[in-house]
């Protein structure tokens, strides 16, 4: 990874380099869970079933390099993307800084290490299954934004 540059997360999306943008992902794991969408509504649910790729007790992927050679539908997270989906949690540092707003005080970039971040309930770390071991989503449906605790 390159030099980050001091305070880069206080800058526009637009002006990250490529390891700044990767450096302010949080880590939560949260993009790559499955979701489900509703064929009439166009509504999302969230699920607690991991990619099979996410390691669910670490939270991280276990090829992120290579993950679209294994998960062709893996979404490469960009400045577009991060203004059009509508799955973000309102927690994404990438959001966020869309938005206009700070990072979240358990973000690691603040805190130096992903420690607060877990105690503050943001990460999906030991609260996931993996697609392997899941079954049908549908029975997977869970509320991030409201749960304590999700177990898997």
């Amino acid at each position: 990874m390159g030099q980050l540059r001091e305070r880069f997360w206080e800058l526009e999306l637009d002006a990250l380099d490529r390891a700044e943008w990767e450096a302010l992902c949080d880590g939560c794991g949260r993009c790559c869970l499955h979701k489900l969408e509703d064929e009439d509504t166009g509504a999302i649910s969230l699920t607690n079933v991991a990619c099979r790729l996410l390691d669910t007790e670490t939270a991280r992927c276990c090829d992120y390099k290579n993950r679209k050679a294994f998960v062709p539908d893996c979404l490469r997270l960009t400045l577009k993307l991060v203004v059009s989906v509508p799955w973000l949690p309102e927690t994404c540092a990438y959001r966020r800084r869309a938005e206009g707003q700070p990072l979240p005080e358990w973000h690691p970039l603040l805190t130096g290490s992903d420690e607060a971040m877990k105690r503050a309930g943001q990460c999906v770390a030991g609260k996931i299954v993996s697609e392997r071991d899941a079954g049908p989503l549908e029975h997977h449906i869970v509320d991030w934004d409201h749960a304590e605790e999700v177990a898997p």
